[in-house]
């Protein structure tokens, strides 16, 4: 059975009344208790409905606090003002509503007019105690000073920390999206990798098999089953990869990361391709980070499929070479090379792209002897497993 839940306005409405009921409640009680003390025998004072009206008035202004913060301190402030000059008794706390009124106004940035509002509040009271002729209390003006820059100070260590959580919540924001473009940049790279290779063979192949489907029925039969190998891999790793892009795994990969413990399947592909590939280790081959693994899986796969598809070459050349910190890989062919003025495809930005993430250094250019070269370096420090 689903969760009922409450209306999106729901949360709102209770942020909105739940304060002002409080400064209501407080308001009330405080004032009832300080007007009628147990141990006095007389009550300090009384109040009428237009006093009533007046304490009321302040968490009033609070519940329209979210749409005119400046104009609820007003309210708040004038309703104040007006106990207090009419005679009522500061019993109590009366100016509770202004405090709270004046901390949320000075939180939401509102400090200069705040401050407007204070200082023509107070000059009001003092024109009104003047004018009746009524003693203003002066002894309280130092504590009541202190009150108002305290709760100033509130409103701006509260607005500091709101800007504080705005700001680190931006800021994991601003991660999150660079996380995400470097993770569909990395996937990116994966299906241009995949396809490229697993697509090449499959062309070579038909090619083949079209080839020889008259002369030589066995051959063009043996191309039509790797076709279908080919494909079956294709579709396969497509399904593991496009399965992150949607969020949804439908099956776990029956494969674990590709990696150098692959790479004679990788290179019998190749030569069932037609392309003749042999492959030297020097140093002692040993297990590799999983970043490295792949990075160096991935770069020899594309630059084999560079080979069969541009550069007409008859033979190429794998060489691993193990060093204490670091794997050197090397992809020779015998083909035509690059043509002058051709820029970089995305195949070697890609490769270049997988070097640099994990630190390593990637070079591709015409070979010493003729052909080409991929000349990279991979950081390979001994992983225990």
């Amino acid at each position: 059975m689903p969760t009922p839940t409450r209306p999106s306005w729901w949360g709102g409405v209770l942020r909105t009344l739940v304060l002002p009921a409080v400064v209501a409640l407080l308001t009330a009680g405080g004032t009832a208790f300080a007007l009628h003390r147990p141990w006095d025998a007389a009550p300090a004072g009384t109040l009428d409905g237009i006093g009533i009206a007046l304490l009321a008035a302040g968490p009033l202004a609070l519940v329209f606090r979210r749409a005119n913060r400046v104009a609820a301190l007003a309210v708040a402030a004038g309703a104040v003002v007006a106990y207090l000059g009419l005679g009522y008794p500061p019993a109590g706390p009366t100016g509770l509503a202004f405090a709270v009124a004046l901390v949320s106004a000075v939180a939401a940035g509102h400090h200069h007019r705040a401050l407007a509002v204070v200082g023509a509040a107070a000059a009001t009271l003092l024109g009104w105690l003047l004018l009746t002729g009524r003693a203003v209390p002066w002894s309280a003006t130092g504590p009541l000073l202190a009150w108002i820059a305290v709760l100033f100070a509130a409103g701006l260590l509260w607005r500091v920390r709101r800007e504080r959580i705005e700001q680190a919540r931006l800021a994991a924001e601003q991660e999150r999206h660079r996380r995400i473009g470097e993770e569909r940049l990395r996937i990116a790279q994966e299906l241009h990798d995949v396809l490229g290779h697993h697509v090449s063979l499959i062309n070579v192949q038909a090619g083949v098999a079209l080839f020889l489907m008259d002369d030589d029925p066995e051959q063009a039969r043996t191309a039509l089953i790797e076709i279908k190998r080919a494909s079956r891999d294709l579709l396969r790793e497509m399904r593991s990869t496009l399965g992150v892009l949607r969020g949804v795994d439908e099956a776990a990969p029956r494969l674990p990361t590709p990696g150098l413990d692959r790479l004679d399947a990788l290179l019998d592909e190749a030569r069932a391709a037609g392309l003749p590939v042999r492959r030297d280790t020097t140093g002692e081959p040993r297990p590799l980070p999983t970043g490295t693994d792949l990075a160096a899986y991935r770069i020899v796969q594309e630059s084999l499929t560079n080979t069969r598809r541009h550069a007409g070459a008859a033979t190429a050349v794998v060489a691993l070479t193990y060093s204490a910190d670091s794997l050197e890989l090397r992809i020779d062919d015998d083909g035509r090379g690059p043509a002058e003025g051709v820029a970089d495809g995305t195949g070697l930005t890609g490769m270049r792209e997988r070097a640099r993430s994990v630190g390593g250094t990637l070079e591709a250019g015409p070979g010493p002897s003729g052909g080409f070269r991929v000349l990279a370096t991979l950081p390979a420090g001994r992983v225990d497993r």
